[in-house]
């Protein structure tokens, strides 16, 4: 009985917040609206490198690279070929996943510092890459421009802001439930063994190697979708949006929010998302604000604003 109970009131809270998340675009202005949509790249990004950082506890801060070949792999196909922004979705997911297979499996037996080392140098090379260039493709410093919109044939075209954020905040929402889901799963309680001990979990029989290599093509996937989306929303990418602060941005999400919870990865995003925005009247100190609140959080949340619950489902 109190587990149904629990059921309901869960079901009954992601019902109310559904309700408002459809509501909030058809009364706020124009600029909140945008700053939503931002918070829902956010909220992706967070997801996406969750499952590296709190499933598995791998260092990974060269997750921008991800993102920037899901942009790329969508900003080039549709100015060069014509393919649909649509069509190219899936395309940038599994771009950015091959790529993450290509570039991780010679390293993914590395473990902590070693390893954060790696992802670092792997995002800094993917930046100035597109820095330099290569075969005229990237467009150098200036990027990619002309970007087109996504469609849903025919005259339907999302091009306003109401629309880019019901895209993005639909892919999360189908995101959360699949990694709920897959936290639930063999795959997702083998990830967590790995994290506590991945000596033990590889003397039990779990193919650590392979399930570690896993997680770091799924983030990438995940990373490619907001790739592409963003890139279909500013109709241009650059190199200057997949900076290695960048990464740190979304390492800080999975920190701020809880390793490994859901619910915090979303809290995460609003906390990153929403804090330039809160002080852009004071754009000058904004990181000294940043920093300090990260130092107390630190101090007295060291597992998160919303921690999960080892064993559990991730979601209280």
């Amino acid at each position: 009985m109190m587990k149904k109970n629990k059921i309901l009131k869960k079901a009954g809270i992601l019902i109310v917040v559904a309700i408002a998340l459809c509501i909030f675009p058809f009364v706020a202005s124009t600029y909140l609206v945008d700053v939503a949509f931002f918070f829902g790249i956010y909220a992706l990004l967070g997801l996406s490198l969750n499952i590296v950082l709190g499933e598995v506890g791998l260092f990974d801060l060269g997750h921008a690279a991800f993102y920037a070949v899901g942009a790329y792999t969508t900003a080039i196909l549709n100015t060069r070929l014509g393919i649909p922004i649509f069509v190219l979705l899936p395309v940038s997911g599994l771009t950015a996943a091959g790529f993450a297979w290509l570039v991780c499996s010679p390293v993914i037996h590395l473990r902590g510092d070693y390893l954060c080392i790696v992802t670092i140098g792997l995002g800094e090379i993917v930046r100035i890459a597109l820095l330099n260039d290569p075969g005229g493709l990237t467009g150098g410093p200036n990027g990619v421009f002309g970007i087109d919109r996504p469609t849903l044939g025919g005259p339907l075209v999302i091009d306003t802001s109401i629309g880019f954020y019901f895209l993005i905040w639909i892919v999360v929402g189908l995101s959360i439930f699949g990694l709920v889901r897959l936290q639930n799963s063999r795959i997702g309680r083998a990830w967590n063994c790995i994290r506590e001990d991945e000596v033990a979990a590889e003397a039990t029989g779990i193919n650590v190697r392979s399930l570690k290599l896993l997680c770091f093509i799924l983030g990438a996937g995940l990373a490619g979708l907001a790739g592409n989306i963003y890139a279909s929303k500013m109709m241009c990418v650059s190199p200057e949006s997949f900076t290695f602060m960048d990464s740190c941005m979304y390492f800080c999400i999975v920190l701020l929010g809880g390793m490994g919870s859901i619910p915090g990865a979303v809290i995460g995003a609003a906390a990153i998302g929403l804090f330039p925005e809160i002080f852009r009247s004071l754009a000058k100190y904004r990181m000294l604000f940043f920093g300090a609140a990260m130092v107390a959080m630190m101090y007295f949340r060291p597992a998160g604003l919303w921690p999960r619950k080892r064993g559990g489902s991730g979601v209280k």
